[in-house]
């Protein structure tokens, strides 16, 4: 939590979901000598576990994030749209420049990653959504000491199993 008043005191928080490779599925991940495509299970697994910057929750309990709302297109780009708790979460682009650093990490250079609120999710959607997809933005925000601190609490204080990768 960054500290002061949170936008939403007392979110409503959900069970994570029960998705799960098939076992056969898994194996062949596992396998390196072979190659698997990226798929959105794969995005899902690696966001579920951001923490919220206000709250002990992680991004999927407070279904910020959700595998339905990911998308991997057949020419490299992956496309997210997270819905913040409140239409005036002032955490959004926190949020989404969290979930850009955890992609950043863990992707191949060679997909195009976009960061969306969901359409309508937030009262300054258009700013949001501008400011998350400007790589100059995004790299400014990322030499921002205090900030990339702060991104990095999201990311460490995960407990699942990519947690700060």
């Amino acid at each position: 939590m960054m500290g002061g008043v949170p936008d939403n005191a007392s979110p409503t928080i959900h069970a994570a979901a029960l998705v799960q490779r098939p076992r056969e599925e898994m194996l062949r991940e596992a396998d390196e000598s072979q190659d698997d495509e990226i798929d959105a299970l794969e995005i899902f697994e690696h966001i579920r576990h951001i923490n919220d910057p206000e709250h002990p929750n992680t991004l999927e309990q407070l279904k910020v994030a959700r595998l339905e709302d990911i998308a991997v297109g057949a020419d490299d780009t992956v496309t997210i749209h997270f819905t913040p708790t409140v239409p005036h979460c002032s955490m959004a682009t926190l949020i989404g420049l969290s979930i850009r650093v955890k992609l950043l990490r863990a992707l191949p250079d060679k997909l195009k990653v976009d960061i969306f609120v969901a359409p309508g999710s937030h009262a300054s959607e258009h700013a949001v959504n501008k400011q998350l997809n400007d790589k100059e933005r995004v790299a400014a925000a990322l030499e921002n000491a205090k900030l990339l601190e702060v991104v990095h609490g999201c990311l460490n204080g995960a407990n699942g199993p990519n947690a700060g990768s």
